[in-house]
Order: structure tokens, then sequence, then C-alpha cells
């Protein structure tokens, strides 16, 4: 007799879905049942057909053979089933020594399942060539590429990301994060950060540019708004004075202030040096005067202190978990859409990227030398683990998984006992 064919194997499950335990293991039972009626039928069956030939009157040779044949076989499928059965179970009750083995050396079969993988599965020889073998890096790489990945993540991401905004929203959560981060901003310094920023910023063209379209934006609004500017200037000014003198005092401070902006458009003008002079001094000053860094921090601290402040940037924070609540509510989400645009994009990059791959498989590797140092541990697990189990949900467990196979121990010990039966009859009979 031959076991049961293996299934084919059927495809993973995706992320999310839970595994069908309950028809793995009733079709596990269907199967132990039928094995096990098979085994059994086939010992009831030589029982049967010992008895008929009992009932024989003047047996001849071919009946004398089949008796003998049949009593091999009822021996043998009767020592294979105490062999089976005595696996997991006392043989019918019966405290038998050396039986039940499984259920009385449950402990036993914990440590050595321990010890059988800290030795022989976790070492470095063992798990750092599969790593090798494997090329991990390659097949992230390749799975964070395929246009199907992108979605699942994504979609993993954003379901988990109105809950964490909801728990954010917590007052602990804001009393802990004022504690923490407003505790953070207050140690730190800034005015070496604002110096290094003007620095960087002043020290590139695109500040220059920048500086000089502010400077024309200013120019341009001056020139619309002289209107307003006269208005405000002859508000201000005293009731005997002449409109006409009225306007050109705010012609003069219209044409002053634009001819101080025109000397900051032009690089090289004395206004535009003169600017530059302050502003390096400035960033001196922040880089090097504690006097100046003392007075920037604490205005700092003043401005965080503020209750309008605190307010303001909850306010801030509040707006912004909402605006991020509604739009995870929308079918056509702009957050996972850039969500799965943006792991698309990364997948693509890395599969093209093979410096990094193998970055990738290196710190898999230099993780794998660190699980291996707990390889105690682990194995100690394992034991611990297996000890915690009921015994005979342990024993019902292995007899499934197991168990249909060793019915053919049995169906096998009964035909190999009944041939053996057959041929010492026919040695004895050719001898006698």
């Amino acid at each position: 007799m031959q076991p049961d064919k293996p299934h084919p194997p059927t495809a993973l499950p995706r992320f999310g879905d839970e595994p069908d335990n309950s028809s793995y293991e009733d079709g596990a039972r269907q199967r132990l049942r039928r094995n096990r009626r098979l085994a059994t039928g086939l010992l009831i069956a030589m029982g049967a057909t010992y008895t008929a030939t009992h009932l024989v009157r003047e047996p001849g040779f071919g009946t004398l053979l089949v008796r003998a044949g049949s009593e091999a076989g009822i021996v043998g499928g009767l020592a294979d089933w105490f062999a089976v059965t005595a696996l997991f179970r006392y043989p019918l009750g019966l405290r038998i020594p050396h039986t039940a083995i499984i259920p009385n050396n449950k402990d036993r079969i914990g440590r050595t399942l321990g010890r059988f993988v800290e030795r022989h599965f976790l070492t470095e020889e063992a798990l750092l060539a599969k790593l090798r073998k494997a090329h991990a890096g390659q097949r992230i790489a390749k799975w964070l590429a395929a246009p199907e990945t992108a979605p699942v993540i994504a979609g993993t991401v954003i379901a988990a990301v109105p809950h964490l905004i909801r728990t954010l929203e917590s007052q602990d959560i804001h009393d802990f994060a004022n504690r923490t981060l407003g505790e953070q901003l207050r140690q730190t310094d800034l005015a070496p950060i604002i110096g290094r920023a003007i620095e960087m910023t002043t020290a590139s063209g695109e500040a220059d540019v920048l500086f000089e379209r502010a400077i024309g934006i200013t120019v341009q609004w001056l020139d619309d708004n002289r209107s307003q500017i006269d208005e405000l200037v002859r508000e201000r000014s005293r009731w005997w004075i002449p409109k006409t003198i009225d306007r050109r005092i705010a012609a003069a401070i219209v044409s002053g202030i634009m001819d101080l902006l025109h000397g900051l458009a032009k690089p090289d003008s004395d206004v535009r040096l003169k600017f530059r002079g302050a502003l390096a001094t400035l960033i001196d000053e922040l880089l090097n005067s504690p006097e100046q860094r003392e007075q920037l921090n604490a205005s700092k601290n003043r401005i965080l202190s503020h209750p309008d402040v605190q307010a303001w940037i909850a306010s801030v924070w509040g707006e912004l978990s909402h605006t991020m609540l509604d739009d995870l509510a929308e079918p056509s989400s702009k957050m996972r859409t850039a969500l799965e645009q943006g792991l698309h994009l990364v997948g693509q990059t890395l599969a093209a990227d093979q410096a990094m791959q193998s970055h990738i498989d290196g710190a898999l590797q230099r993780l794998a030398k660190y699980i291996i140092t707990w390889r105690g541990e682990i194995g100690g697990f394992i034991a611990e683990v297996v000890r915690s189990w009921d015994t005979r949900t342990v024993t019902d467990r292995l007899e499934l998984v197991v168990g249909s196979d060793l019915q053919y121990i049995r169906m096998n010990g009964t035909i190999v006992g009944a041939c053996a039966g057959c041929l010492i009859f026919l040695v004895t009979s050719f001898f006698t």
C-alpha cells in the first residue's frame, strides 16, 4: 500500500486573508478515519479468512496455505496496530510500559525540538548560506516593483492611518508631546541653525534671484498703490497744509523708497553692499555671539510658552488631521494615490539599483547574525511553548498530521505478514 499522494500546494493567502484551518482539519480527519477503516477492515478480513479455513473439514494444501497466510496477517496487523496506537495513547486503555509515547514524552520532545532548531537551523553556516542563495534584496525589489504590490501596501497603511490620527487626538498624547517635544525645542539652540540657514541662503545664486524678485514685487506694489499712499498722507496731515503739498510729500516718500529698493536690486550698489555687510554681521553674531544667542533663545521660549501660540499649534493639528480624515474617506483619496505612486517609484528604482539590493542583502545577513546570538533563547522558547501545550491537543494535532500515513503501516504489516506466513508454510512444506 502506498500513502495518499500529497495534495498540490495551494496559493498563499493574500495580505489580510485568514487561512482556512477548519477545512484543512476536516480533510485530515476524513483521511484518518478512512485509512483507519481500511486498515481495520483488512485485519478483520484476515480474521474472517482464518476462521473460514477452520470450517473446512478436510483442508487441502491451498486451504492450509491460505490459513497460514491469514494467521500471519493477523499477527502482523495486530503488531502494527499496537505499535501505531502506542505512539499516541495506551492500547485498549492498558498502561503497558513504553506506550502512549508522545503524551508521556511531550516535554522531552519540546526540548529535543528546541535543541534541534538551535543546533541545525540557527547556525551561520545554514542561515547565511540560505540568505545568500535567496537573493532577498532582488526579490524584495521585484516584489515592490510589481504593479499589484503598491495598492496592497498603500491599502494597509491607509486603513491604519485613521486609527493612528484618532489616537493622536487623545489629550494624554497631547500632554506627552508638549512635555517631550516642547522641552526639546526649549533646549534647542536656534541661533546657529538660523545663522547657518541664512549663510547657505545668501551663498547661493538662487537667493539673489529671489531677493531681486521680492524687490520687484514691492516696487510694483508701491507704484500700483500711489493713490492709497496719497490718501494716508492726507489723513495724517494738518488741516491747514494744502493738498498739493500732501501729494508732493507722498510722492517723495514713495520715490525715496523706490530709489532705495532699486539700489538694493543692483548687485554692486552701495546700498546692496551695506545690506550684505549687515547680513554678514548678523550671521557672525548668530554663530559666535553668546548675547545674541541668549536673546534669540529667550524670545523663542517666550513664544513657545505663550497660550495663544500653543492654541494655534493645536488648531493647526486639528485642521490638518480633519483634512487627512476627509481625504481618506474619499474613494479617490489623494493621499492613497500619492502613496501608491511613491511605493511604485521606489520599487522601480530599487529594481534597477543593484548596489541597494546588495545593501539590503547585507542588512538581512547582519540581522541573521544578531538572531543567531539568541539561538539558545529561541531553542528554550520552543521547548517552553511545547511544554505549555495541552497534552491531548498535541497528541490530536500530531495524529492528524501523520496518523493517516501511519495507518498504511498497519495495512502493509497485515499484507507483509500474510505473505511471510505463506512463504514460511511453503518452505516448511517443501522440506517436510
